[in-house]
């Protein structure tokens, strides 16, 4: 007999989209608030769609405004790619390094690099402010660079890959003549591509949405990242709620692009991590 319609699956499809509606309606009034004049922003019912539209001056006052975006997003990509460059060759050597080097005490100094990851972040904030003055990385970016560009996760997570491929190709190309540099660059890291690609992604935008590096370790208005920019804008704009949600759209609009690029190496990834765990 011919199934014209399971409702088990039309009711989950409801469901489900309630939930996702659910989840959603905060992101949806910020955007369409973001488009609104100030005397529209709590208008009962909610009005989704602006009869009075104020994009242009909302979006131009965040961007060029007292306190420009402009200036705070250039300041929040530089950090953030040059970290997720740094971060990423520093994680996949290291990982390389742990998974198919064998040296004496290998295995305890990565299980003292893991133990390093039990430190809660602020037990070491104070010890890093202190270094960080003395050596002149203080109030710069490249300070706030190279404190996130090295991570425990993102080694720990490269190297359960590099466990995955085979020590066969790593024999036979010892056997051919190749260093450890020339297996790593042909025939190591374009097998992990997929792996490095999600930490890359995932390293981007931890770094963008940090606040708490960025709050203290930068004092110059002109160095802050967009982070601390929103932060700086809603106290100055407090009463201003359409403003305030054009520069939190802002804030987020590029993260969205990147992860609605990226999100097919990050489910790959995550899914060739689940099968291999």
């Amino acid at each position: 007999m011919l199934k014209i319609f399971d409702w088990k699956k039309g009711l989950l499809t409801v469901l489900l989209f309630a939930f996702s509606m659910l989840f959603l309606s905060p992101f949806l009034w910020m955007v369409s608030t973001s488009f609104k004049i100030e005397a529209d922003v709590f208008v009962f019912p909610i009005e989704w769609i602006p009869k009075n539209w104020n994009a242009w001056n909302n979006y131009k006052e965040v961007w060029f405004g007292p306190y420009p975006f402009s200036l705070y997003y250039w300041n929040s990509i530089k950090v953030s790619v040059l970290t997720t460059l740094i971060s990423c060759a520093v994680s996949t050597f290291a990982a390389y390094g742990f998974s198919k080097i064998r040296f004496a005490a290998g295995k305890w100094l990565f299980f003292i690099v893991l133990a390093t990851y039990m430190i809660p972040q602020q037990a070491i904030l104070v010890p890093q402010f202190i270094l960080y003055r003395s050596i002149g990385l203080f109030d710069s970016h490249l300070g706030l660079i190279l404190l996130n560009s090295f991570s425990v996760l993102g080694t720990f997570m490269l190297r359960q890959f590099f466990m995955g491929v085979h020590d066969e190709y790593i024999e036979s190309a010892k056997i051919d003549g190749a260093g450890h540099w020339r297996i790593f660059w042909q025939i190591a890291l374009p097998i992990v591509r997929p792996a490095v690609a999600t930490y890359a992604i995932l390293r981007f935008i931890w770094t963008w949405n940090d606040y708490l590096n960025p709050l203290i370790f930068l004092r110059t208005d002109h160095l802050y990242t967009i982070q601390l920019a929103i932060q700086k804008f809603t106290t100055i704009n407090g009463e201003f709620y359409s403003l305030n949600m054009a520069a939190a759209v802002s804030g987020i609009i590029l993260l969205l692009v990147i992860f609605i690029i990226g999100q097919k190496s990050v489910i790959d990834g995550i899914n060739v991590g689940g099968v291999k765990g």
